[in-house]
């Protein structure tokens, strides 16, 4: 039995008319019932009653009738769906990233992508740096947002975000009377850092930071959230640096306020596997790879 023999069924069972039909259907007449014939010898039952004006379905026909209609409906349904996977327009992907790109860049990349791709079911996991790429290599996420570095040659990965330092600092602390902070005047401050194992690249980016600027930076607490380093810095407990993005996290106690110096920015990479084959994802990456040229063109400006 093939979709075309329930759909040439349907038609004269709605017309009651296997000229109409026909005319429905842009076929002549005569094959018309062949192929009605053939579908009644197959099901072993009839399913008109043909002498009678109009013809009428018998007991078996307005059974099979429902069941025809809820399969062409079905049919159709996964056709569309298919055709939908195919642009990518359906699917599910999980996204990786590090709790400080939720402020700006991922809510606008998802965005947009939603926007495009309404039926694509997104899930993201708040997870750090080295534990996105560990997801990405056993296909836990399909994609992650993740300080540098990237080594990892089965990756592909864009730059999204280049941030300058702000210092986040203890509303009552003097420094924060000052407009903008120079790196010098944090050498007798404790800093909050990420521990080593959950952000290697951008704690050594920080110690760096201190190193250029002439000296050897106070340690004194460790977080592995950034929102539990912010608490930590408005209760007192140091100062730290980050991204500039951070200021979206409108924590009672603490203020932002620019590095003087101009230094390195922030980076925030986009990472996905160089074998995804899914439409949804290559979908995402397109997206992605948008952002990207504009973070580049505001590099160069």
């Amino acid at each position: 039995m093939e979709l075309r023999h329930l759909r040439y069924f349907v038609a004269v069972a709605e017309e009651r008319h296997f000229g109409r039909a026909a005319e429905r259907l842009n076929m002549a007449q005569p094959p018309l019932s062949q192929q009605i014939r053939k579908l009644e010898n197959e099901l072993g039952a009839e399913l008109f009653h043909r002498d009678r004006r109009p013809i009428d379905l018998t007991e078996a026909g307005r059974a099979f009738l429902e069941e025809a209609r809820l399969t062409l409906i079905q049919a159709g349904h996964a056709m569309e769906t298919a055709r939908r996977a195919k642009r990518g327009l359906i699917g599910r992907i999980t996204v990786g990233t590090v709790a400080s790109a939720t402020y700006d860049v991922l809510q606008r990349v998802l965005r947009t992508y939603r926007e495009r791709f309404p039926d694509v079911r997104l899930t993201v996991r708040e997870l750090s740096s080295p534990e996105q790429l560990l997801a990405l290599e056993q296909r836990q996420i399909h994609i992650g947002f993740l300080r540098p570095p990237v080594t990892d040659e089965k990756l592909r990965v864009a730059i999204v975000a280049r941030e300058p330092f702000v210092v986040a600092l203890p509303a009552d602390h003097p420094l924060a009377q000052k407009k903008r902070i120079s790196l010098r005047t944090l050498e007798r401050e404790s800093l909050v850092l990420f521990p080593r194992s959950e952000a290697p690249g951008f704690r050594d980016q920080i110690i760096n930071l201190c190193r250029s600027a002439g000296f050897e930076p106070r340690l004194v607490q460790e977080a592995n959230q950034t929102d539990t380093m912010i608490s930590l810095v408005a209760a007192g407990l140091g100062v730290t640096l980050m991204p500039a993005s951070i200021q979206r996290l409108n924590l009672a106690g603490v203020v932002y306020r620019p590095v003087a110096e101009q230094t390195p920015p922030a980076e925030l990479y986009a990472a996905w596997r160089a074998d995804e084959t899914s439409t949804a994802m290559l979908a995402l990456v397109d997206v992605i790879r948008a952002f990207a040229s504009v973070t580049e063109d505001h590099a160069r400006a």
